[in-house]
């Protein structure tokens, strides 16, 4: 009965489009499929529900990316793009060490640093997932249309206390463990750099933490594009009809 509803409406449109030269037809099926309590669909013909599923599946896999290149050994320290480097405060006294052959200790101390942040990333996934369920169908809309980043931009928004929260505890026991602190003063306290003026009031924790989110985001923000951009990383047939008809 459902279906002949819907039939009639399209019948009666199609007549319409005759004798009135422009068809109204577009309108009669949006209030059909209303009728039918079928899903709106948007200009690219994708229904609310196929664009959250679509978008979502993108973002889980996009994001469990990104987890897994940064949170593992190196995922930080050998990816120049993400590497955390001294603080400014500490490079002009790093510069010098390294030209008077004390360079070890600074690459102790960024090694630690790194360290730090690649322990700290796993914690992102559970976090992004929480994300996800609070996506509406206006913000599915917004990332589909928006930027080559306009996902990345929306776990900004929603995630970054949350994950500097989870992160900054891990991050601390991390550079304890590894003795960051003990390289920090060794390099911020050396009498050979002694007329440099100590970073006072520096908070390691914070800048170890603040160049994790950094890393992580760019490295989402690279995940985003790729299944944005390239048909090869769209693996699943709903990634292929969300995202196919952009590029």
């Amino acid at each position: 009965m459902r279906k002949l509803v819907y039939a009639g409406l399209l019948t009666l449109g199609l007549a319409a489009s005759a004798c009135l030269g422009q068809s109204p037809l577009d309108e009669l099926k949006k209030k059909a499929e209303a009728a039918l309590g079928q899903p709106k669909s948007g200009a690219d013909g994708l229904s609310d529900d196929k664009v959250t599923l679509g978008l979502k599946e993108a973002l889980r896999i996009s994001t469990g990316k990104a987890v897994a290149s940064t949170g593992r050994p190196d995922g930080f320290l050998k990816n120049e793009a993400i590497k955390i480097l001294l603080p400014p405060k500490l490079q002009t006294a790093g510069r010098t060490m390294r030209l008077i052959g004390m360079g070890a200790r600074v690459d102790e101390l960024e090694i630690g640093m790194n360290r730090a942040a690649e322990q700290a990333t796993p914690q992102a996934k559970q976090i992004f997932l929480s994300a996800l369920t609070r996506m509406t169908f206006t913000d599915a809309r917004g990332i589909l249309t928006g930027g080559d980043t306009a996902a990345t931009d929306y776990f900004k928004r929603q995630s970054t206390q949350d994950l500097a929260t989870a992160f900054t505890p891990i991050v601390h026991q991390a550079m304890l463990r590894v003795g960051v602190v003990r390289q920090y003063n060794a390099v911020a306290q050396n009498p050979t750099i002694s007329r440099f003026r100590s970073p006072q009031n520096l908070d390691l924790d914070a800048y170890v933490v603040g160049k994790t989110l950094d890393g992580l985001f760019y490295e989402l923000g690279l995940e985003e594009k790729r299944i944005r951009k390239d048909p090869a990383a769209q693996t699943t047939e709903l990634l292929r009809e969300v995202f196919g008809s952009k590029n």
